[in-house]
C-alpha cells in the first residue's frame, strides 16, 4: 500500500520504484491518495510517501528497490 499525495515528487519515484519491482514480480499494489482525507491527512500530513508492506509500514520518503524485492520476495 502506497499512501501518497497528488504533487508529490517523492511519491511519484516510490511508485515508479514499487512499479519497477512489480514488473519483475507480481504482486499486489494499492495507492490511496490522503488528499482531502481527514483521517489520514492527521495520520500522514506530509509524512508522504508511506509504504506498507503486508500491513506493516516499511517505507517512508524514499523506497529502496533492493529492501522491497527482500520484503515481497
Amino acid at each position: 500500500m502506497l499512501y501518497s499525495r497528488k504533487s508529490c515528487g517523492l511519491c511519484d519515484a516510490a511508485r515508479a520504484t514499487i512499479l519497477a519491482e512489480r514488473r519483475r514480480v507480481r504482486f499486489r499494489f494499492e495507492e490511496v491518495l490522503i488528499d482531502g482525507d481527514d483521517e489520514l491527512e492527521h495520520r500522514h500530513g506530509l509524512r508522504v510517501p508511506v509504504v506498507e508492506v503486508n500491513g506493516v509500514e516499511a517505507f517512508e520518503y524514499v523506497v529502496d528497490a533492493a529492501l522491497l524485492r527482500s520484503l515481497i520476495g
